[in-house]
């Protein structure tokens, strides 16, 4: 379950990254991103969240087993119990986060039906979201790691 646990956190870092690389962009300008910079981060987000079906399912799947692991370290004894449940709470914090709004802007960001105005908002909220979610991924990360 631990290696599970850490593989999946591990995992979904990577996936961050990977995203933090596009909305970086969105970063320290006031008033509406440049149609380059919003058009560079609707093409990531369009691609991965609707062009790479099914691909784009695994990363919904390594959230559940990564989940799953963690409430089998807590089952299992596997780590001691305040590391499982701290882990248990940043990853379902992250992973809610992400469910419950960033896939949904990302989506909408990707679609560009939006006025320059809201698509710009869209892209510094995902990079928002996705900064806590760095945060807490790293965290129960580092305290997996360290168990």
């Amino acid at each position: 379950m631990h290696a599970a646990a850490a593989s999946g956190l591990g995992f979904l870092l990577s996936v961050l990254w990977f995203d933090l690389m596009f909305d970086v962009q969105a970063r320290g300008t006031a008033g509406d991103l440049s149609a380059e910079v919003r058009d560079s981060i609707a093409g990531y987000y369009r691609r991965v969240t609707t062009a790479a079906r099914p691909m784009n399912r695994l990363v919904a799947l390594a959230m559940l087993v990564t989940l799953a692991a963690i409430v089998g370290e807590l089952v299992t004894d596997a780590v001691p119990a305040a590391i499982a449940w701290i882990s248990l709470g940043l990853a379902a914090l992250a992973i809610g986060l992400a469910a419950a709004r960033t896939v949904r802007n990302a989506m909408r960001l990707g679609s560009q039906a939006d006025d320059t105005a809201r698509q710009s908002t869209l892209a510094r909220a995902i990079l928002r979201d996705h900064l806590a979610c760095l945060a807490a991924i790293v965290v129960a990360l580092v305290l997996q790691v360290a168990a």
